[in-house]
């Protein structure tokens, strides 16, 4: 089957969470079943393990990949997933979370992703949900799309003002290529797309992603078993940050710690990877083990 995603820090994730045969696997982030494949190939116990993902795209052809296998495939978000398997008793040897946005997403400009090709501005992981980048880009204040590219483009102030300000003034946006052109056409020279961190931003809004992480992982603990190991693929500030912290708060207290944690720094793509791979640049991973 065609490869349409390459997974990231592919290696590094087996060498840090070692799949053993016959452990259980839950991914939280499955999209198009890279690491899955690889880590269910060590295990083989696919009756025991969960895939989640939110795109009906991934889902579909993660049914298509492994088909014939009694893996459970779950099209939900992933909090939401998490919460139905603690309901039903479930716990597991390995979990892993990739935060990043697949190729597919990317490369097709119907979903409104990507600055480089023109399409809707839609940018839904989700595409039953309501929300689209249009509806955050035509109807959000002034002061609250300076303060969404503040808060999770992490873009300057004063460039977030005077986008927000352009916004307000030229909208109604709809295609991603105008609203690119547009925050291109108001920046100095910058090494990267001007637009990429307004496009960060407008993204995690949509999807609510730092919220979803954020009520996730409170329940890791309970959806790990004792020795269980799990890891997180981050692929900026914000969702590396609210790793570094929960693994930190979870394994302060000594000999009562619920986890222990396994990447003392956050493991990155080597060059080859980078080379072969260049999405795999600003991703990060991080682990840990239950203890208790």
């Amino acid at each position: 089957m065609e490869e349409l995603h390459k997974p990231v820090l592919l290696s590094e994730v087996l060498n840090v969470l070692k799949p053993r045969p016959g452990e259980s696997y839950l991914d939280l982030t499955a999209g198009y079943g890279g690491h899955a494949r690889e880590i269910l190939g060590l295990t083989q116990n696919y009756k025991d393990s969960v895939l989640v993902d939110r795109d009906s795209f991934a889902t579909k052809h993660l049914r298509e990949r492994f088909k014939g296998k009694p893996v459970r495939i779950v099209e939900d978000d992933f909090y939401s997933a998490a919460l139905k398997e603690i309901e039903c008793g479930n716990a597991f040897d390995i979990i892993l979370a990739d935060f990043g946005v697949s190729s597919p997403q990317l490369d097709e400009e119907t979903r409104g992703f990507s600055f480089s090709k023109d399409g809707p501005l839609d940018m839904r992981m989700d595409r039953t949900q309501k929300l689209t980048a249009a509806d955050v880009i035509n109807k959000y204040s002034e002061r609250e799309l300076k303060d969404l590219f503040i808060r999770y483009g992490e873009e300057k102030p004063g460039f977030s003002q005077l986008i927000a300000r352009e916004i307000v003034h030229e909208r109604p946006f709809y295609s991603t290529r105008a609203l690119a052109e547009m925050i291109k056409s108001k920046a100095r020279y910058s090494k990267t797309h001007p637009a990429t961190r307004i496009f960060q931003a407008i993204r995690i809004q949509v999807n609510d992603e730092l919220g979803i992480i954020e009520r996730t992982l409170p329940l890791i603990s309970r959806l790990l078993k004792k020795g269980g190991r799990v890891g997180f693929i981050t692929f900026h500030s914000l969702e590396d940050r609210l790793i570094k912290q929960f693994f930190k708060e979870e394994s302060s207290f000594g000999e009562e710690s619920r986890l222990r944690i396994l990447t003392k720094k956050p493991v990155v793509a080597g060059e080859l990877e980078l080379v072969n791979n260049p999405r795999a640049r600003s991703a990060k991973f991080r682990a840990a083990e239950k203890k208790i």
